[in-house]
């Protein structure tokens, strides 16, 4: 059972002054006035100048929570604005960045608070009389160099800012809470004022630093080592500043990281190592006291968020592997949006987690206190935005990796049987609630910023007054203190690194580990703490307090807890010391152990990895993902003499393979694996499940003899081979087997009467000293045609057909027969229609067998709903978990305000003249673009003219289909009424 907590109104003396923004929508006439509700010991009503409706006080400012805790409002605007990210100091204090110029491009100058053209600030928020609300609020910073920051560490007494492109460090000497410096730790990451750019960054057990940055590449860093990191993909967009973007990039250790990634750098800047790549937009990376790190991640539909555990070096699969192709241009035949997004039957891939659904994830953190008590120690807790929760896990090893079950937390909404469902709610403010952090105080409560607004995702908000709000979640009856923390003995120190808040730990760590192998028997004690938290950090620690800590932790690695050998083998690697015991760990009864070596592995050439590899490989049990990812991590540049040794251990015919021969086959996909490869996918002896698991591991071989199998296997008498074979062959000629051999052309158009016939009107109405009534005539003729319309577009795009003409016929080419033309002729035709008003068409009641009818005849050539339709456009199957009803008509109806990425629309003509529309899929040597009707058109990059994005989408605006209020009405009610 949860329970609803009524918060009580809040008090402060803010140290700037700027007038309130909480409103009361009154409901005599509306008007608005400035207050704060008295007397009754309740919150006021939070409705802001946004106009939109609200409801009371009680139900606006709610959170329910398990029935054994309780939630409290401990600061709130104008305390601070729009928080993005939070870090908690030693003292309990809560620094929050501020993203008052997110977005500025998208809003008027007067519409932003007054310190805007300063730049973005940290604030520091303090509870100084210990009631359980703040009541001091300060400026820390306020920087030219922050726009929309979205991350905060505070590490003693430096503050490390994240906010694209830079990395920076503001360092307090003098402890007034003023920075006395400003050093630009990293600087070169994309995404300047864009939601996929860098993130927060957070101390690990090891005392190195951890971060991740989103997909806005490219990312072009160098660590003051002096190593490079270059990264990109082909996505760009989302802020008129992410113009230029590529995949395919080379760091300094010769590899190619793609997408999002999780990095690791020491303190002073050196050491910059990609941990894991691949990702969408992860907006945090953390760990726990055992070294494992988490993550969530945003999706392009609405069914495919996730919460994942991140393997090292692992690849999230959500482009191709060189970034340079969208997941839409990998989906094959009968995979789900699911497995395809996140290219989960893709060799080299990681697991992709638990599918959390729709939404917009943020904040993430993993609790190891026992001040909520202990069913809480050792959860995971990810901020869902897009949903109005938080999401906790307990993971559950499973194998190499973890089993994530997730349940809603923490909610404005109720979580009951019978749960509100929040999409028909309209513009009920607690879907304002947008949890963007959440983080563990030193006291062992939790701290939630809501960024509050009512939208999320987009690339915008629709709050301009900028309000937010800080919430702490602690036990029920029980008061929660900060503790004194003593970092200047090793009694102190010691007992500080038991503290739940991440960054203060940490302190205790740099404190403890400047005292060398004195500290050794003092920290020793901390291996029988009841919190086995504790003991990890004291394994790591013990790794880098000279030869005699290290020596503890050598002792470890044959400790009958499963747990510590794991730390104690981190520990070993953290300091480079682990070669001496990879073979003796790689037989280790415990898979997460072998897996961990299997990492260590990466880098160690054949000769001296062969016996460790050797071991993982035989107790490889055939089932476990993430062992099987990690000897692909071990096998590394070395993959063909692997092979050679997983022949030898598993010996059999293709047609006879047990599980793991088949699993590492797939994985490793080296080139001597071919000919077993081609015999197995063709037998009929073996499932075709398998068959299609031979057919992708030679998908993968960039070899000649690799598409010459694939060529032959598509002519099987099989016919679920035949044609996954001859799917694979007509896609990977247009990217990794493009240039291994003379493909033949398409066979050219022919020439029909019919078509002659148009280029005939073609020249006509291209002919200026012709008429324009006649130019007209032919040009209508044309337009009613699917070749002449075809003509028409392309007379358009490249500027051949006059303005008069166009209007002239723009009733005519909506209604050609060809989807692709009536589509992109809205792109480049005027036709005037009715302005749709959303707020009216929310009113209006809808009938869903009306809207079924309007669906089906309008939406299933691009959108698919269940099993109907087609995949154009985005899956609409789960939109009623990602929109209530006027989101919904508004995507519906300004279609292009805000794109789902990857559907942004190219126009690419070709030195030949030849014009292209669609989605860009894939970009590089080869570029290939699909139009609304599915048609896929390869392009060589060599043969490119021009490519434009357009500014508009592809998905016709409703008047251009004929659709009037009461359709969209119709329309939007059996959308979300689809369970």
């Amino acid at each position: 059972m949860s329970v609803g907590v009524k918060l009580q109104s809040v008090s402060f003396s803010p140290v700037y002054q700027i007038s309130s923004r909480k409103f009361l929508w009154s409901c005599l006439g509306a008007a608005l006035s400035c207050f704060l509700m008295s007397g009754n010991g309740q919150q006021g009503g939070n409705a802001r100048q946004s106009g939109m409706p609200v409801i009371t006080a009680d139900d606006s400012s709610r959170l329910y929570v398990p029935d054994d805790l309780e939630v409290t409002l401990w600061a709130e605007a104008p305390m601070f604005y729009n928080p993005t990210n939070m870090d908690i100091d030693k003292k309990g204090r809560v620094w929050v960045t501020e993203a008052v110029n997110y977005r500025d491009f998208n809003t008027k100058p007067a519409e932003r608070l007054s310190h805007k053209q300063k730049g973005d600030r940290v604030m520091i928020l303090e509870d100084k009389d210990g009631d359980g609300k703040a009541e001091s609020s300060k400026v820390f910073v306020e920087d030219s160099l922050l726009t929309a920051p979205l991350g905060i560490a505070v590490i003693g007494n430096k503050v490390i800012v994240s906010c694209a492109p830079n990395l920076i460090v503001y360092t307090d000497t003098d402890g007034d809470d003023k920075p006395d410096k400003r050093e630009v730790l990293l600087t070169g990451f994309g995404g300047f004022d864009h939601d996929h750019s860098l993130h927060s960054l957070v101390a690990g057990p090891d005392g190195r630093y951890y971060f991740n940055t989103g997909n806005a590449g490219p990312h072009h860093v160098t660590d003051k080592g002096g190593w490079k990191l270059n990264s990109g993909s082909l996505y760009t967009g989302g802020t008129p500043y992410n113009k230029s973007n590529e995949g395919n990039q080379r760091s300094d250790d010769g590899r190619v990281w793609v997408g999002g990634m999780a990095l690791r750098i020491n303190p002073d800047g050196t050491g910059l190592k990609v941990l894991g790549h691949n990702f969408r937009n992860s907006y945090e990376v953390c760990l726990d006291s055992y070294g494992n790190m988490w993550q969530n991640d945003n999706d392009d539909q609405v069914i495919t968020c996730r919460v994942s555990f991140l393997q090292e070096n692992g690849n999230a699969g959500y482009f191709s592997a060189d970034g340079t192709r969208f997941w839409q241009a990998d989906r094959r035949p009968g995979q789900d949006i699911f497995t395809t997004h996140w290219h989960q039957e893709d060799p080299g891939v990681m697991p992709a987690g638990d599918n959390s659904g729709a939404g917009s994830p943020t904040g993430i953190v993993f609790y190891e206190g026992d001040q909520l008590g202990k069913k809480y120690r050792g959860t995971l807790l990810s901020c869902e935005a897009g949903r109005n929760v938080i999401f906790a896990y307990q993971p559950e090893i499973q194998g190499a990796g973890f089993l994530l079950k997730r349940k809603d937390l923490i909610s404005s909404f109720p979580q009951t049987s019978e749960r509100y469902e929040w999409y028909e709610t309209d513009g009920d403010t607690r879907k304002w609630f947008r949890p963007s952090d959440i983080s563990v105080g030193p006291d062992g409560a939790l701290y939630i910023a809501d960024w509050y607004d009512p939208i999320v995702g987009g690339h915008g908000m629709k709050d301009k007054a900028g309000y937010g709000r800080i919430y702490r979640i602690t036990p029920k009856g029980k008061k929660l203190t900060v503790p004194e923390t003593d970092l200047s003995s090793t009694t102190g120190l010691v007992e500080a690194l038991k503290n739940p808040a991440v960054n203060v730990r940490a302190l205790a760590f740099e404190g403890l580990r400047s005292k060398g192998d004195a500290v050794v028997n003092d920290v020793k004690t901390l291996l029988s703490a009841e919190n086995p938290y504790h003991q990890a950090r004291a394994i790591w620690l013990l790794g880098q307090l000279g030869e005699k800590g290290k020596a503890e932790v050598v002792k470890l690695l044959q400790s009958g807890n499963a747990a510590q050998r794991l730390a104690a083998f981190r520990s070993l690697r953290a300091v480079s010391a682990e070669k001496p015991y990879l073979l003796q760990m790689s037989k280790d009864t415990d898979a997460a152990v072998r897996r961990e070596v299997g990492i260590a592995l990466r880098d160690v050439p054949y000769e001296e990895a062969k016996g460790p590899v050797l071991e993982l490989i035989k107790r490889y049990d055939g089932k476990d993902p993430w062992m099987l990812e990690a000897i692909g991590t071990a096998s590394d540049g070395k993959e063909e003499k692997v092979y050679g040794d997983v022949k030898e251990t598993f010996k059999a015919d293709p047609a006879n393979w047990n599980a793991q021969r088949a699993g590492l086959a797939w994985r490793l996909h080296p080139v001597a694996a071919i000919g077993d490869l081609k015999i197995r996918a063709g037998s009929a002896k073996v499932l075709d499940t398998e068959r299609r698991k031979a057919l992708t591991a030679i998908a993968f071989i960039k070899n000649k003899q690799a598409a010459e199998a694939m060529i032959a296997l598509s002519k099987s008498n099989l016919p679920d081979v035949a044609s996954t074979a001859s799917w694979w062959v007509n896609f990977r000629k247009t990217n990794d087997w493009a240039d291994l051999m003379n493909w033949e052309e398409a066979v050219a158009k022919a020439m029909t009467p019919a078509y002659n016939k148009m280029l005939g009107l073609k020249k006509t109405v291209a002919d200026k000293n012709t008429a324009i009534p006649v130019r007209i005539e032919a040009a209508r003729k044309m337009a009613a045609d699917k070749d002449g319309g075809n003509i028409l577009v392309d007379m358009r795009v490249q500027g051949q057909l006059a303005d008069t003409i166009a209007r002239a016929v723009s009733g005519i080419i909506f209604k050609n027969p060809d989807q692709n033309v009536r589509v992109v002729a809205s792109q480049f035709f005027p036709r005037n229609g009715k302005v749709l008003k959303t707020d009216f068409i929310a009113r209006m009641q809808g009938n869903p067998q009306k809207g079924k009818m309007v669906f089906l005849n309008n939406c299933t050539s691009c959108h698919k709903l269940g099993t109907q339709g087609a995949d154009i456009g985005p899956d609409l199957t789960l939109i009623h978990t990602k929109f209530d009803k006027p989101g919904l008509l508004d995507a519906i109806v300004n279609p292009s305000a805000s794109m789902v990425f990857g559907y942004e629309a190219y126009t690419i003509t070709t030195k030949k003249g030849q014009t292209y529309f669609g989605f860009l899929l894939s970009d590089g040597g080869t570029v290939v673009l699909k139009d609304v009707s599915g048609q896929k058109y390869t392009i060589k990059k060599d043969d490119i003219r021009s490519r434009e994005k357009m500014g508009q989408s592809l998905m016709p605006e409703p008047t251009t289909l004929g659709l009037n209020e009461q359709d969209l009405a119709d329309l939007t009610t059996y959308l979300l009424g689809i369970k």
